[in-house]
């Protein structure tokens, strides 16, 4: 008797077409390398160099020792959590929302799988302005979804305008992936900006999924704007994507949550009562101590991260063939290096960010990571989100070998 089950593959297509982080990889290769004795300074990885307050550490810690904290909770968040992320949501942002209206997940990334897997059927196609976080087209695919992806670069401040998305739009486009301050470029849309593109969505049908992760990380005269709270009228088709993690140093943590209508937030609890059921505990009471507090650890980063983008983008941007905008969020720089590939750099000719990176790696000892694995070939980016004598080295030392 002859079985078919010889001609399975060993991993499912869905999961075999996923593509390993590469902000993660870039930061595991630097890392392994550091552990090795290299001498490697890494601008990979997106996560602030501070340690997480010490004040959030401590309740944590009192919540280890709590045998309320050491059973299950409820899937979605627990009730004192989420109310304090809809006063922190009022506070920061100006919008109104209910606790029906919060998830709390496994970190911004879960709060974007959630999302994505509640809004997309097979199909359907979700509008993706590029440079774009890695994530974000794996996730709707995963979700079964189609990335549209519409470029933008330095020239416009890497921000899409209302006639690109106008002309992206189809009879199946169904969302819109809306980032400010965005990863990895550090643009920010101005308040009219968002509003423009938030009527323009609501007029056309459309779903939102907008990424406020760095809401508090704006420099000089750009402000944060939250959309649904400039567009009301498109709230009922909005989700919003937040998390501690960047504005507390608390990327370890992995608390975030997303923000949607209540049937939305109820469809996609249901989908985590499955996959993962609560948030660890001890992880909510430090997230709760940090959106109760205030906003001075945040104010202390923010001016480290202020001074580092001037230096870094000073630095990067004198170099021959390399343009690099001055950010106005978040802590990346996203520099052009068109002007470069081609040049024989020790020996090597690159011929793809992807080429120069390695060769930056080999030579230098510096870790970026392409302009590829965001959907921009022709760029670099570089989390400044690190000690301010390692950036310094580190951006002299790529400015040493490409001039």
């Amino acid at each position: 008797m002859t079985t078919s089950l010889g001609m399975h593959a060993r991993i499912s297509a869905r999961i075999g077409s996923i593509t390993e982080s590469a902000t993660l990889a870039v930061d595991a290769k630097a890392k392994a390398l550091q552990a090795a004795g290299r001498p490697v300074i890494g601008f990979g990885a997106g996560e602030p160099d501070f340690p997480t307050p010490d004040y959030i550490v401590e309740a944590a810690a009192a919540a280890c020792r709590d045998p309320r904290w050491h059973r299950y909770t409820p899937a979605g968040g627990l009730p004192e959590l989420k109310a304090a992320i809809v006063a922190k949501t009022a506070r920061d942002s100006g919008y109104q929302v209910s606790a029906a209206q919060v998830l709390v997940t496994n970190g911004g990334k879960q709060a974007l799988y959630n999302t994505f897997a509640t809004l997309l059927d097979p199909g359907d196609e979700a509008l993706l302005p590029a440079p774009y976080w890695t994530t974000y087209p794996e996730s709707i695919r995963l979700a079964g979804g189609t990335p549209v992806v519409i470029e933008t670069d330095e020239t416009s401040g890497y921000r899409v305008t209302l006639e690109q998305l106008e002309a992206a739009l189809t009879a199946r486009t169904k969302l819109l992936v809306f980032v400010s301050p965005s990863n990895p470029t550090g643009s920010v849309y101005a308040p009219e900006e968002v509003a423009a593109i938030g009527r323009w969505a609501e007029q056309r049908g459309l779903w939102v999924v907008t990424d406020e992760i760095y809401e508090h990380l704006v420099y000089g005269d750009a402000r944060f704007a939250s959309m649904p709270e400039l567009v009301p009228e498109l709230a009922q088709r909005c989700v919003v994507v937040n998390g501690v993690a960047k504005t507390y140093a608390m990327t370890g943590w992995r608390v975030g949550w997303m923000l949607g209508p209540p049937d939305v937030v109820k469809a996609a609890t249901n989908l985590q009562s499955h996959a993962t059921s609560n948030v660890a505990n001890v992880s909510q009471i430090a997230a709760l101590t940090a959106l109760t507090g205030d906003l001075s650890a945040v104010a202390m980063m923010r001016e480290a991260f202020d001074r580092r983008r001037q230096t870094i983008t000073k630095i990067l941007d004198s170099i021959d063939g390399v343009t690099c905008p001055l950010p106005e969020g978040a802590f990346y720089v996203f520099p052009s290096v068109k002007g470069v590939l081609g040049r024989t750099i020790a020996g090597r000719t690159p011929t793809s960010s992807a080429e120069l990176a390695d060769l930056i790696l080999e030579e230098s000892e510096v870790a970026v990571v392409p302009g590829e694995a965001f959907g921009a070939p022709g760029y670099l980016r570089l989390s400044y989100a690190l000690g301010d004598e390692a950036l310094q080295e580190g951006a002299e030392r790529i400015a040493s070998l490409l001039s």
